[in-house]
This record gives C-alpha cells, sequence and structure tokens, in this order.
C-alpha cells in the first residue's frame, strides 16, 4: 500500500499545481492513501484537497513580516518531517524549488521525489534567498532525494551544463501528464458573462497564470499594443494573479500605451478551459520555463499559441519534429515560437522601449490571428503531439 504525500508552494492557477491536482485525483482514484501539503493557503485559493490538506501559513510571503519569514524558513523541515512521521508516507512529491529543497531535508525514510519545472540556469541569476537555497540544495541536500524530475530534456541539460548540480545520476526525465478527457469536460462548461463571451468572439488573445518576474507580461503588454495597431477588433484577456509588483507594473504599462479598453484582468478562475478552448490564440512571454502546462492544455483543446523560445522546452512541445530556434520567428505544430526575450538579467524593465524581440512576438500573434491555417495544422497533428502526456503511464513512473 503507497502513502503518498504532496507538496506544493500555493494553491493558484499555476501549472504546478495543476499538474499535483491531477496527481491527488489520479492516485485517489487507484485507491492510495493520499494527502497534501500547501506551504502557503490563501483564502482565494483555486486548488484545494478538503480533508487531505495540510498547510504551513495562510499569510503570504509578502505580507510576513522579516522574522516570520525567518521563523517560516526554520520551522518547514520539522513540520513536513512531522506530517510524513503522523501518516506514515511510503512516497513524497514535492514541486518546485522550495518544496524540493525543504523534501530532501526531512531525515525520513519516504521515497523522495523531487520535480523541476523551470530552466533554473536563469532563475539562479539573481540574488534571491531562494536562489541561495536552491543552489545550497543542488551542491548538497539534494542527495538525500531519491529521483529528481526533469520536465524536459532542456531542463535536465541546464542542470547539468549550467547549474553546478551534484547528483546527475538522480536525474531523470518525465513529461508532465495531463488528463486530456477531463480538460475536455471543463471546457464544456458554459460561461455565464455575456460580456465574456462577446469578448471572446473577437481577436481575442489569452494569457493564463501568475503575474511574475519569470512570465514577464510586460512583453506581451507592449507586443499587444503593436497587435491592436494592425489587427482589428483585437483584445487580451488575462486571468491569472500574482505579484503586486508585477500588476501595479503593467497596469501603468497598459495606461502609457492607451489600451486600458482592450486589455481585460478577469482574475482568478476555477476552471480556465473554458475560456482557453475559445480563445482565438494562447501567448507566452515568459523570460524561463520548463515545458508549460498551458501549452499542453492550449493543444488538448486545439487553441494555437504564440510562446517566446524561454526554453527548447517549447520546442519539445510544440513541433514533433526537432527544430533549431533562429532570431526570426519559426513555425510549428502548435503554432508560432518567437524568439527568446530575456536579456541577462530579472526584474521589473527600467524602461518601456519595445525591443525587436517584442515586434516578432507581435508578428506571430498577428499571423495566428488573421490566418485559421494554424489552427487547422494543430487539429491534425494533436494526437501526435500529445501522446508522450498520457496520465497513467506518466503518473506511474514518477512512484517507480
Amino acid at each position: 500500500m503507497k502513502n503518498i504525500l504532496l507538496v506544493i508552494p500555493y494553491g493558484g492557477v499555476g501549472g504546478m499545481e495543476r499538474l499535483a491536482y491531477s496527481f491527488y485525483n489520479y492516485y485517489k482514484k487507484k485507491g492510495y492513501y493520499i494527502k497534501v501539503c500547501k506551504f502557503i493557503k490563501l483564502e482565494n485559493d483555486i486548488v484545494n484537497f478538503g480533508e487531505d490538506e495540510n498547510f504551513f501559513s495562510d499569510i503570504d510571503f509578502s505580507s510576513m513580516s522579516k522574522m516570520q519569514r525567518y521563523l517560516f524558513y526554520i520551522t518547514v523541515p520539522f513540520k513536513l518531517r512531522k506530517i510524513i512521521k503522523n501518516h506514515n508516507i511510503t512516497h513524497t512529491i514535492s514541486f518546485g524549488a522550495m518544496p524540493n529543497v525543504y523534501s530532501s531535508m526531512t531525515y525520513t525514510k519516504d521515497y523522495k521525489i523531487a520535480s523541476i519545472h523551470a530552466l533554473k540556469s536563469v532563475e539562479l541569476s539573481n540574488n534571491s534567498l531562494l536562489s541561495k537555497m536552491t543552489r545550497f540544495g543542488y551542491k548538497y541536500t539534494y542527495g538525500k532525494l531519491d529521483k529528481v524530475v526533469c520536465i524536459s530534456n532542456a531542463i535536465k541539460d541546464d542542470l547539468i551544463k549550467k547549474c553546478n548540480f551534484k547528483f546527475i545520476n538522480k536525474l531523470k526525465v518525465i513529461y508532465n501528464p495531463h488528463d486530456l478527457k477531463e480538460i475536455e469536460k471543463q471546457s464544456l462548461e458554459k460561461i455565464t458573462s455575456i460580456k465574456e463571451v462577446d469578448l471572446l468572439k473577437t481577436n481575442s488573445i489569452l494569457f493564463l497564470g501568475r503575474f511574475s518576474i519569470q512570465k514577464s507580461p510586460w512583453h506581451l503588454i507592449k507586443s499587444f499594443s503593436i497587435v491592436d495597431k494592425n489587427v482589428p477588433n483585437a483584445n487580451l484577456i488575462i486571468i491569472g494573479d500574482g505579484d503586486d509588483s508585477v500588476l501595479k507594473h503593467i497596469e501603468k504599462l497598459i495606461k502609457e500605451l492607451g489600451i486600458e479598453t482592450k486589455v481585460h484582468f478577469l482574475g482568478r478562475r476555477t476552471n480556465p478551459y473554458k475560456y482557453l478552448v475559445k480563445a482565438k490564440v494562447l501567448a507566452l512571454s515568459s523570460h524561463y520555463e520548463g515545458t508549460p502546462n498551458v501549452i499542453v492544455e492550449a493543444i488538448a483543446l486545439n487553441t494555437p499559441i504564440v510562446s517566446s523560445c524561454c526554453t527548447d522546452g517549447i520546442i519539445e512541445l510544440m513541433s514533433i519534429e526537432n527544430k533549431v530556434m533562429k532570431n526570426s520567428n519559426i513555425k510549428v505544430d502548435a503554432g508560432i515560437i518567437t524568439p527568446n526575450l530575456y536579456k541577462n538579467q530579472l526584474g521589473l524593465p527600467k524602461d518601456n522601449k519595445i525591443i525587436d524581440e517584442e515586434i516578432l512576438l507581435a508578428e506571430g500573434l498577428k499571423d495566428i490571428l488573421t490566418s485559421e491555417k494554424h489552427k487547422e495544422h494543430l487539429i491534425k497533428t494533436r494526437s501526435l503531439l500529445l501522446d508522450k502526456f498520457n496520465l497513467d503511464r506518466v503518473a506511474t513512473e514518477y512512484l517507480s
């Protein structure tokens, strides 16, 4: 009998949380004893696990004092160890940098699986506490883990070549699984707001995810301002929330660009799929990623994608054949990949000057909005693109 603990940082709309929820439902149906630990539980959490849920704080890091954060960081390994002991956990799966490090520090006998979901060399270029903690784990504590799952070959190569990762024998590439039937089922749910229905009938560009430095949504805002001048009836729809500083920055940028009536913030949505299936295009402008879940979800719903090449993992997801990225847009089976937007510095931009890569992102968006050929090709190649994301196979492989 397997007793499984899933460890996640938040309960938001992000890819890791949705992945954990898929695992939770799958293992629950298999009859396993399963518990979930959130580091931070908030009132507006989208992903919830009922009586199977544990959490360490109902205050977000941004609202904690320095002393509260310090106590949080110090006590987490002991609290996590207590949960593992109390529930006789045999397998722990952690999602993301902080849960991974703390899972490696509990000194318990459970089979420990960590998962890495983004290109870490970019993230570690800053000197934040989380980056320091992650680098420490890569050098010392990750040796206590039994398996470190990389969700793309690009992430594995990055860890080995650029991140000084010491425990190479622990690494295993396993693509993120997806419950495609559930995604399709949820996409059929009716949108009750007539305004939102009408909005999605326009040349609608959808951003779905957390506002964060990693996602760098200001690039998409600037690219959209170009699209808006060239494509009739274009609208940018934003679903999600996150870092207040990022939100304030993009709200100010939207005003400066004079596109307030064309950018629509819908906030969190418990079911993003009913919006994703109706959008004309999904857009990503991240500085770095792993293999974003939302790309696979868009493919499952036949929604074309325009994404910056924030990692070679994007190419793995969006193309059946291996492609070489150049300093121009490339057309792939699931849409268009545009050149990397990252300029060797993480953080909010110091100015709002439009860069060449944002112009290329705008061109990709215009191409898909003005032609049905991309959607038609995606429909033809959908099954081949989705073959590697079978939930049953992947969920089993995690535990083996």
